[in-house]
């Protein structure tokens, strides 16, 4: 059986993150999207894991369930801010096997400072030493480096990384099993150094909601006799198990190409080596995307196929009707297509990769039916997005500025999505 699993995403105690995150809220919006299996995140903070221990009422093989059956696995995100010759920060997503495991790291974590002021707490602690300490709490519990190329806080940032696994984590190298591709990579662009050949790509959302344009935009796929933690964990360090992910074109990250948002600069890598890093506008250092840093530490070209993993391509449903509607993503108009087209399906991700466009047509329009084949196909350009900048889908017609006035507009407007809801789940 196949599982989709979204397994780095945050709670309300995260800073940056909606206040209206509950066990509720992901368990509706988990089913809405069809994951399978869902991180907790934030385990570590006291407010967030009684939550968890009220809510997740049974247990079964290391996965934990709430009343109404979703699934569930203990996960956190750990930030390390420290100096091995010059600073680093560095961002690790840690599973672990039960709340007794839960226990065990948080009072570890207590010997090094607070965990009660933010769902990722910052440790001044070495990668390498934070693995061998949770290693010796248990084998079972699991650590993948974050977001792994992002700038500012990951293995490979070009603010405060590395330039290798080795570097990172010296004799702790052998524990890891994995990265998180985040939004900005993906397979292709991973395959191109040998470091990672023995390396699976995890991707997750990191998600600082439960909507569904953040919720599982992208994760990773497992192909197992039973959902079980052991399953799960064995399939990240072996590969067997180990179907695939679900990613969004990397261009659609934050951080692919370089730039200067206020500076609206924005740089392919051969751009950026002409200006010897530089901005033309403000004369001060651009922030050196993704894309740049895999071509640094790259053994060779981009692959066209025979990839190391199967993968999709993808963008959430509400992405799509955002631009092809030209209207805001949570606005009314967008969520009543959105409903009209689960109508189709089981849940989102049927539709985004299954469903044909004759089913489509019968619940949609020709324009957003041929959008969402459209990406599926891979067929859509994106204009990349730099400095925390999203990406933009290029489909015919849809301006890039547009939408992105869109997005500031709508920002912070709560969405009206109760009523789709309710019919969703037949009440």
């Amino acid at each position: 059986m196949r599982f989709i699993a979204d397994l780095h995403l945050h709670s309300r105690y995260a800073q940056g993150c909606s206040r209206d995150i509950s066990i509720k809220q992901l368990e509706k919006w988990a089913k809405v999207k069809g994951i399978d299996l869902l991180g907790t995140g934030d385990f570590t903070h006291p407010e967030w894991s009684k939550e968890l221990k009220d809510e997740l009422v049974t247990e079964k093989n290391g996965i934990y369930y709430t009343a109404t059956g979703q699934a569930f696995m203990l996960t956190t995100e750990i930030s390390l801010v420290y100096t091995q010759e010059k600073g680093r920060r560095i961002h690790l997503v840690v599973f672990a096997p039960s709340f007794d495991a839960v226990d065990r790291i948080t009072q570890y974590l207590l010997t090094h400072g607070r965990v009660d002021y933010d769902g990722r707490p910052i440790f001044k602690i070495p990668a390498w030493q934070f693995v061998k300490d949770l290693k010796a709490i248990s084998e079972d519990i699991e650590i993948i480096p974050a977001h792994a190329w992002t700038p500012w806080f990951s293995l490979y940032g070009s603010k405060s990384g590395f330039d290798s696994l080795q570097e990172c984590f010296k004799e702790q190298t052998k524990h890891i099993f994995a990265i998180e591709t985040g939004l900005s990579s993906d397979v292709e662009m991973n395959d191109r150094l040998d470091q990672l050949k023995d390396i699976r790509y995890v991707s997750f959302s990191d998600s600082h909601s439960f909507w569904p344009w953040r919720l599982g935009r992208e994760a990773t796929i497992f192909e197992l006799d039973e959902l079980s933690y052991t399953n799960i964990i064995a399939a990240i360090r072996t590969g067997k198990g180990f179907w695939g992910t679900i990613e969004v074109e990397p261009s659609y990250g934050k951080y692919h190409v370089d730039g200067h948002r206020n500076c609206n600069v924005m740089m392919e890598p051969a751009e950026t080596k002409e200006h010897k890093g530089i901005c033309p506008v403000c004369k001060k250092e651009l922030t050196i995307g993704v894309l740049y840093r895999v071509d640094q530490l790259a053994d060779h070209p981009q692959k066209e196929d025979n990839h190391s993993q199967k993968f999709f391509k993808l963008l959430p449903l509400h992405e799509i009707l955002s631009l092809v509607l030209g209207k805001g993503i949570a606005t009314k108009t967008v969520w009543n297509d959105y409903w009209k087209i689960l109508k189709a399906a089981k849940h989102e991700y049927e539709i985004l990769m299954e469903t044909t466009r004759e089913q489509l047509l019968a619940v949609t329009s020709p324009e957003i039916a041929d959008a969402i084949i459209a990406v599926r196909e891979g067929r859509v350009a994106f204009t990349p997005g730099y400095d925390g900048v999203y990406g933009v889908p290029n489909f015919p017609g849809k301006t890039e500025s547009y939408m992105k006035q869109k997005a500031v507009q709508n920002a912070s407007k709560k969405p009206k999505a109760q009523k789709g809801l309710n019919e969703f789940f037949g009440a």
